[in-house]
């Protein structure tokens, strides 16, 4: 049995996406379709995107959460990196890969403080906590130190406009053969050339609705 059969776990994903479905932001509904988008895409206002947001889960779907795990699992995966913890859904997918590789290190960055405690609660409860250390704060000033000298899986699921930034920062540290995996990349047009530059140091496929999968060559 994988971590993710254990009744308990599956019992408390269910529970914590039901949660998701339910939540709502009344701050978000007062956007307009131009306010949304310019925060959306500012490399400067992101902050105050996600604090308008700070009541809804932005969680990964059922079948993205459980391509995580597999990917983690296939890969070996012992250090994984994740910009965007939220309510740590995500997490628990990629910290069961963990347990059931026989351990390892999720990295995982959130500067909402009520989303922190969250995650925390969420990861404590499924017995996974151990295996997971939350930064809160700014990821680009939480995931540009003390980091992993080899990284195996890299998660974007954050700002999107920050995703090529946050590549920055972990770039040089993951091993050939390492996945990234951006959630919702098509609304970072940057990341994406990036990633599908012919001749560069990934291969890159658009993958489902809204994941791009890439590989460092």
């Amino acid at each position: 049995m994988t971590t993710l059969q254990d009744a308990s776990v599956a019992r408390l994903l269910d529970r914590l996406f039901a949660e998701a479905e339910r939540a709502t932001s009344p701050a978000m509904k007062k956007l307009s379709p131009g306010e949304w988008d310019r925060l959306l895409t500012s490399k400067t206002e992101y902050l105050d995107l996600y604090t308008l947001m700070k009541d809804l889960w932005l969680p990964v779907s059922r079948e993205a959460g459980t391509l995580l795990y597999m990917l983690a699992r296939s890969s070996g995966a012992k250090a994984i990196v994740e910009f965007g913890t939220s309510f740590g859904i995500s997490a628990l997918y990629l910290a069961a890969a963990l347990r059931d590789n026989g351990g390892g290190r999720l990295i995982t960055s959130e500067f909402e403080p009520s989303k922190v405690a969250g995650a925390k609660r969420h990861l404590t409860e499924a017995g996974l906590i151990d295996l997971v250390e939350i930064r809160e704060g700014d990821a680009l000033e939480t995931l540009s130190v003390d980091l992993p000298d080899s990284i195996d899986l890299l998660l974007l699921d954050g700002a999107k406009s920050l995703y090529p930034e946050i590549l920055d920062l972990v770039e040089a540290r993951l091993r050939p053969g390492a996945l990234v995996v951006a959630d919702n990349a098509d609304y970072s047009p940057e990341y994406l050339a990036r990633v599908r530059s012919p001749g560069g140091p990934y291969l890159s496929v658009p993958f489902a609705e809204d994941i791009e999968l890439s590989i460092r060559l």
